[in-house]
């Protein structure tokens, strides 16, 4: 994935996707909108201190990767099979 939008947008760079929240409409990309939580002290984390960790973006935010550019996608009919092709480059993905 590509983010298109936001603060962290650079359209050259592909991504991984580490979770999609379908409910929410929103990804979790590696690396992209990155948050500093503040933790206090427990029994499991006896230091507490400040953590950072990505925060999910709407997934209108990100574009598909077809592995040599950012592009849209169209779904086709090719050997009785529905399959994902770039409006781009025209190949399958």
């Amino acid at each position: 994935m590509v983010v298109i939008a936001g603060d962290d947008k650079d359209p050259k760079k592909p991504r991984q996707v580490k979770q999609v929240l379908v409910d929410e409409g929103k990804i979790l990309v590696e690396g992209v909108n990155i948050i500093t939580k503040h933790t206090k002290p427990s029994a499991q984390n006896t230091k507490g201190g400040i953590i950072k960790k990505e925060a999910p973006i709407h997934i209108s935010n990100v574009m598909l990767w077809d592995g040599k550019q950012a592009t849209k996608v169209k779904r086709e009919h090719r050997d009785e099979k529905k399959v994902r092709v770039s409006k781009k480059s025209g190949g399958i993905i």
